[in-house]
């Protein structure tokens, strides 16, 4: 897995406290920008946080390169449905030898699983060969590759969609390898805004369990924020 990002909207704390100060001020944005302080930047974006409106979030964004994951894992990951997606395509790529499949690793650690499982992979993978070689389409012969398929995507989220993203993905609850995903990317852009991203990760972090009767029971630590 290779989880990369390849780019964030500059100094992102800035703006997303510039366009929150903007509803109560007299001048205008450009001007707010360059008089706000660390400090007064860091009282913004407390308030904007701690009430809970978030919109002023959505003015920053991140954009992530996510290689090396499975098509299972993907089929999870747009399933947020605010952001923005573009995926290696199995209609037009055409995959030829050495495919790459995903292990889990309950199935990685059980040396006959694992056999088991590659050899399935294989055997769908030589069937879909056999049927681009036969002249059918990408597009229909990729029907028959498993969800284990390496693939790779890019993916774009604003900072309100990925503090709810890393809420859901970053709980020991949450499938492993979008799990993993989840917080790849949090390590990642925790450093560009560090205020806001303090607290991020499953909601044990900030408060009680939202799992409910469903909990891990094996809570975070919880971040108070000042």
């Amino acid at each position: 897995m290779d989880v990369r990002m390849l780019y964030h909207t500059p100094d992102p704390e800035r703006s997303i406290a510039t366009a929150a100060r903007l509803c109560y001020a007299p001048v205008g944005a450009a001007e707010l920008m360059e008089s706000l302080d660390e400090e007064a930047i860091h009282r913004v974006l407390r308030t904007v946080i701690t009430s809970g409106h978030l919109s002023t979030l959505e003015h920053a964004s991140y954009t992530f390169a996510i290689d090396g994951v499975s098509r299972a894992m993907t089929h999870q990951l747009v399933r947020h449905r605010l952001a923005s997606f573009n995926q290696q395509s199995q209609r037009y790529v055409s995959y030829d030898k050495d495919p790459s499949f995903i292990v889990p690793p309950e199935i990685d650690e059980n040396p006959e699983l694992k056999m088991r499982y590659m050899q399935a992979c294989g055997e769908a993978f030589m069937n879909y060969r056999a049927l681009i070689e036969a002249g059918v389409a990408p597009e229909d012969a990729r029907y028959l590759l498993p969800n284990a398929m390496e693939t790779k995507i890019a993916v774009t989220m604003n900072v309100r969609e990925l503090l709810h993203f890393f809420n859901l993905r970053c709980c020991n609850r949450a499938q492993w390898e979008i799990r993993e995903v989840a917080n790849r990317m949090l390590e990642l852009a925790r450093p560009t805004a560090p205020y806001i991203f303090l607290d991020a990760g499953p909601s044990c972090r900030r408060g009680p369990c939202a799992e409910g009767k469903m909990s891990c029971g094996k809570p975070f630590e919880r971040i108070v924020r000042d």
